[in-house]
């Protein structure tokens, strides 16, 4: 969330006043112990309750995001998202009167799910940060298991522990910040911070920054194939076809593509030089993100050419406030290396690099810290910082990166709908007359 804020904004609106963050995380730091270990009982309820309220809210944005795509995956995904917090936020909410078991029993399947699948994705595919993965899923099991014996933290205390430990590591974060803010170069883009090294993304990241975002003569255009899109699929597994790969007739594993686009010059699209082998246990292999699975890669020349050869996107998404200095400094950098790795360096991973390097800076205002607070509240940026997160666990498919595309052209294109407004575009809908068979619907 605020990895994803401050790219936006940018690192020229904060490095001057560095020292403003690290006093936020400070205080941040100090409330989250308070919270979590010395707070009386009256603000551990209010706490609890202030938590289901939040959940409450988040829950009634993705009704109305379900709503608005009654027909699409990302719709149903919405729906699975909006009961898990309702049940969430109803539970905190009467917590602590009859609900402490339920919500401690909550708290051990969040903590053993993220713990058990950060640590196994991680040693699945050989990650680079595999050490921080097992320390970071081991100190998750670990509260999982006091949750679970009530000691040393009192069961009704629980939520207060989690709320207050949250608040202190996003203080520390904040923190941190505002020392690397400190000693970044005047000129050194926002993604040569250490805190977006862990997995050598944006090792080749553009080495400066654009004092601001001219005019552009074309869009930049990101194409997706899904894995269903792009393969004849007789069995369908909803989720896995749409963000993981997707089995055809012939028993082939289809992972999609995807590929970023600024006419009339630039096309970003890396693919293996040699097709890989598709199918079974050597598939499986080479998701390993290993130096011995890197294999020779090349560039396609154009969106055009590559259609013809293989079949049209089923997703596109346009972008029209970007930097294109920074996008071809991106470009420039990044083509000079071939490698082509199916989890650390694939289609998807350079096409997601691509974003943040062309998107960073791309809502600079001269009132940076009420713009940062407007985004912490624009549930997009939540959701694009989820997105972000589940791609660093594992690595960014098709499917993770038109999701991406989608929620940070809501943010910075502007288009972002209000609760009001989206609540009284679903009256609408709800309250048009049944129409007959075949008789069009005005847009």
């Amino acid at each position: 969330m605020f990895k994803l804020s401050f790219l936006l904004i940018g690192a020229r609106a904060f490095r001057e006043r560095w020292y403003v963050l690290c006093g936020m995380g400070v205080l941040l730091v100090a409330a989250g112990v308070f919270l979590a270990f010395h707070a009386p009982d009256h603000l551990v309820v209010l706490t609890g309750r202030a938590v289901g309220v939040v959940f409450l809210f988040m829950a009634a944005g993705n009704l109305l995001q379900f709503a608005s795509q009654l027909r699409s995956v990302r719709g149903i995904v919405a729906l699975i998202r909006a009961f898990c917090l309702l049940a969430t936020g109803a539970l905190a909410i009467h917590w602590p009167g009859h609900a402490e078991d339920l919500l401690a029993a909550l708290f051990c399947i969040v903590f053993i799910a993220d713990g058990v699948g950060r640590i196994a994705v991680g040693v699945l595919l050989r990650l680079p940060d595999l050490r921080w993965r097992l320390i970071y899923g081991g100190v998750q099991l670990t509260f999982a298991l006091v949750f679970l014996a009530g000691w040393p933290v009192p069961l009704e205390r629980s939520i207060a522990l989690c709320v207050g430990l949250i608040l202190a590591f996003r203080g520390w974060l904040l923190l941190r910040l505002g020392l690397l803010f400190r000693q970044l170069p005047t000129d050194a883009t926002i993604l040569h911070l250490p805190m977006f090294a862990s997995r050598g993304w944006y090792e080749r990241s553009p080495d400066m920054t654009d004092p601001g975002l001219a005019t552009v003569a074309y869009p930049m255009i990101v194409h997706v194939w899904t894995p269903v899109g792009s393969a004849q699929v007789p069995h369908r597994r909803l989720l896995i076809d749409r963000y993981v790969a997707a089995v055809n007739a012939d028993g082939m594993i289809s992972t999609g593509h995807a590929s970023l686009e600024m006419p009339p010059t630039l096309y970003i699209s890396h693919y293996p030089a040699v097709e890989m082998d598709r199918s079974g246990e050597d598939f499986v292999g080479a998701l390993r993100a290993t130096p011995d699975n890197d294999v020779p890669g090349h560039f396609q020349p154009s969106y055009a050419e590559e259609a013809a050869g293989w079949c049209e996107a089923d997703g596109r998404v346009e972008f029209h406030n970007y930097s294109p200095r920074q996008l071809d400094a991106f470009w420039a950098h990044y083509r000079k290396d071939h490698t082509y790795n199916l989890t650390n360096r694939n289609c998807s991973v350079v096409v997601a690099q691509a974003l943040d390097a062309a998107l960073e800076s791309s809502l600079a205002t001269r009132y940076p810290w009420l713009q940062l607070l407007m985004l912490l509240t624009n549930p997009d940026v939540w959701l694009g910082a989820l997105i972000r997160a589940r791609a660093n666990v594992g690595t960014w498919t098709p499917g993770l990166v038109l999701d991406y595309a989608h929620t940070l052209a809501r943010i910075v294109e502007r288009r972002e709908i209000s609760w009001f407004e989206s609540l009284a575009g679903l009256v609408r809908r709800l309250r048009l007359p049944a129409r007959p068979s075949g008789e069009s619907v005005p847009p």
